[in-house]
């Protein structure tokens, strides 16, 4: 096994059999018989350790993982310790698929291995003091020396419905706002925003202009997208264009698939299933896409609540700041729901149509009932990545609408207005629209209703403070 590799998993059992570590300490505060069979099997999977040892040791890691992602499902906000004997099982288990990997040369082994991080990320969120670190650490070694990790260029695009020599086609106007989402001509200061901009949505034309992401790694590039990721890498997608059709579930699957499905299939081609990544931290996964975005000011000027919205408060994360992935493909829908934050909306690839409605609109908004807590599994006992508008940040507002608000044609319109008729009243008045192009920049306040619908193929960043 490569040094950088060896040194790297070798940290993390050496902490587990260090009871004074606080890592460790942490673990057994959870479950004690669970932490000690975790341990157990850390001390059996180094190399000198019989074969046989290493696979009684990978079926309890595997056991435990199963247990602790349960025990999570049903803890809650209360998980910490689950979640931190999730992310530890995970990483020995990976540990156990390089050793694998070493003796068999198999690149499936190489390929679970990082399979079983990316999920220590996703699933569990990584806890515990330098895991997110050691993990992206472990990906990285494992790209570079049990697979082929050869840098791609930048010349395969986004497919988009248009190119730069092609006329873009008028986009149909909404039926369900009365009114055009304020657009400013230039920046306004952090003193403007704070003191009376921050009231209103508003969009900013341009304004990521100067993002890398819109230029030196252009993020409508697929083999950027691919070489800033490498090989192997897992992610959470939704499979539907719409969260509340009946069809509409959700799947981890690997990055590049991922990418290969924003491709037009051929003429004739039977279609494809919708594959959105929404309202994903691949930041956390991918830290490299951090640095090809440049944070608005706006989002550390430590806003008031609002009058409309006076239960406002900030992400309880140590930036207080959230920023979130929304990439996919033409047709994917994002229907009319609340958040409980401030939201700059960045629309870095494609367009998108946004709908948006003021807190007072909620008693005409016919709701859906509130949403479990508990996260659904896959069949492999995989958590599923949390529905777009169900945010466990604050449940209260985990609203989303019956009523499609992305209607473009008078007969929709009149089936609506039979059906929901107090929204054709009273919210249409008040509601406002906007179709964003890349490089836009849009500003709404907590408690706002908002549906997004995209144009093209499209990616955006949604940044909640």
């Amino acid at each position: 096994m490569p040094t950088t590799l060896r040194e790297g998993f070798q940290t993390l059992v050496s902490e587990l059999l260090d009871p004074s570590c606080p890592n460790t300490q942490e673990l057994f505060r959870c479950e004690r018989a669970a932490a000690a069979a975790l341990v157990d099997a850390a001390r059996a999977l180094p190399d000198e350790s019989p074969p046989q040892r290493r696979v009684y040791a990978r079926a309890a890691l595997q056991q435990l993982a199963q247990r602790a992602h349960a025990e999570m499902a049903a803890a809650g906000k209360s998980s910490r310790g689950w979640r931190r004997l999730y992310t530890d099982a995970s990483i020995l288990l990976a540990f156990a698929d390089v050793l694998e990997s070493r003796a068999s040369a198999r690149r499936t082994d190489a390929l679970s291995a990082i399979s079983f991080l990316d999920h220590a990320i996703v699933i569990a969120g990584a806890p515990g003091d330098g895991r997110v670190d050691l993990i992206l650490d472990l990906i990285d070694s494992i790209q570079s020396d049990c697979l082929d990790s050869s840098t791609g260029e930048c010349g395969q695009a986004v497919p988009t419905s248009r190119d730069s020599s092609s006329i873009v086609a008028p986009l149909l106007s909404l039926l369900s706002a009365a009114n055009v989402v304020p657009i400013l001509d230039i920046p306004p200061s952090l003193i403007s925003f704070t003191s009376r901009l921050s009231r209103q949505p508003f969009v900013l034309r341009g304004f990521l202009s100067d993002w890398p992401a819109m230029n030196e790694h252009p993020w409508r590039s697929v083999d950027y997208l691919r070489d800033v990721a490498g090989p192997g890498r897992i992610v959470p997608v939704e499979v539907g264009s719409d969260y509340r059709s009946d069809d509409w579930t959700q799947t981890m699957m690997p990055w590049d698939d991922f990418l290969s499905s924003l491709e037009e299939p051929p003429t004739g081609a039977p279609p494809k299933p919708v594959l959105y990544l929404a309202q994903h931290s691949l930041f956390n996964q991918f830290p490299a896409l951090k640095d090809d975005i440049i944070l608005p000011d706006y989002v550390y000027s430590e806003l008031a609540p609002p009058e409309s919205y006076p239960q406002y408060t900030p992400p309880a994360n140590e930036e207080r700041l959230v920023l979130n992935a929304w990439l996919g493909p033409k047709g994917t829908v994002s229907p009319a729901h609340t958040d409980p934050f401030f939201n700059l909306y960045a629309q870095v690839v494609g367009r998108k149509t946004i709908w948006l409605a003021p807190p007072e609109a909620s008693p005409y908004m016919y709701p859906y009932p509130r949403p479990s807590s508990a996260p659904s599994a896959d069949s492999q006992g995989h958590s599923q990545p949390r529905n777009p508008a169900a945010n466990a940040e604050s449940p209260s507002m985990s609203n989303t609408t019956q009523v499609d608000v992305l209607l473009t044609s008078s007969e929709e319109v009149a089936t609506s207005k039979a059906v929901f008729p107090e929204f054709w009243e009273h919210v249409v008045p008040t509601a406002m629209t906007v179709t964003l192009e890349p490089g836009d920049l849009l500003f709404f306040p907590p408690g706002w209703w908002h549906a997004m619908r995209s144009e093209e193929t499209s990616f955006s960043v949604s940044m909640w403070f």
